[in-house]
């Protein structure tokens, strides 16, 4: 991906938009990453889709990609674009998805955990109220990205909150339920991480020959389940 070129300013909304190489904006969102903001990155994704100058509307974890309909723009020519964004932003009200709940049973620590220790020394908390404290919440899938199927959730307790780790994993497995830094997430498929791995989930998250392929979409939700928990 080519490098954003420097951010158009919104001094009213303070929001950041940027050029994303020739093909898209990045509509970054004001103030803090929250649930009411993710619903106003949801809105506001529902109606720059309809634009005729918009090829796609794609939303992130407080952000949002758009795409150009038809030939690449150049620098000073995505202007009236960014302008309709801020525009349409200040206008937009959070949209409330109904979506689904989805229930992960996990095994916390063990082999599919290991970095839970970590999260220990870290917040001085004990297994058992870490693991307590995770499965709380119910977590708002706020985006997909990252990799198929993988979805930004919202909702954490701060209180175990654990930085990501300095040298990162080159692989962890599917399934993997991580903390970093002050959010969670379960890895659609095997890849590098540079999270804390505390468990492991069998659920699948994307599979290609389904329809939609990734298990979860923004406005649905995941409640982790305690099935097991390895000392």
């Amino acid at each position: 991906m080519a490098t954003p070129a420097a951010p158009e300013a919104d001094t009213e909304a303070l929001a950041r938009i940027s050029l994303l190489g020739t093909t898209a904006l990045l509509f970054e969102a004001p103030g803090e990453t929250s649930l009411a903001t993710q619903q106003r990155i949801w809105a506001l994704a529902r109606e720059a889709a309809t634009w005729p100058e918009v090829g796609e509307a794609v939303p992130g974890m407080n952000n949002l990609m758009v795409t150009f309909a038809g030939a690449a723009r150049t620098p000073g020519d995505w202007q009236p674009l960014a302008k309709r964004l801020r525009a349409a932003w200040a206008e937009a009200r959070p949209l409330a998805l109904a979506g689904r709940v989805v229930e992960l049973p996990v095994v916390y620590g063990g082999e599919g955990g290991p970095h839970l220790a970590d999260v220990v020394a870290h917040t001085g908390l004990r297994v058992d109220e870490i693991v307590e404290l995770h499965c709380a919440p119910l977590y708002p899938v706020f985006a997909l990205g990252s990799h198929p199927g993988y979805c930004y959730l919202g909702g954490m307790d701060p209180r175990i909150a654990t930085p990501r780790r300095q040298v990162p994993v080159i692989s962890i497995p599917g399934g993997s339920v991580s903390i970093g830094g002050h959010q969670t997430g379960v890895s659609a498929s095997a890849g590098p991480s540079g999270w804390n791995t505390i468990g492991r989930t069998s659920m699948s998250f994307f599979d290609a020959a389904r329809e939609p392929p990734a298990l979860l979409q923004p406005g649905d939700s995941i409640r982790f389940r305690v099935l097991q928990v390895i000392r």
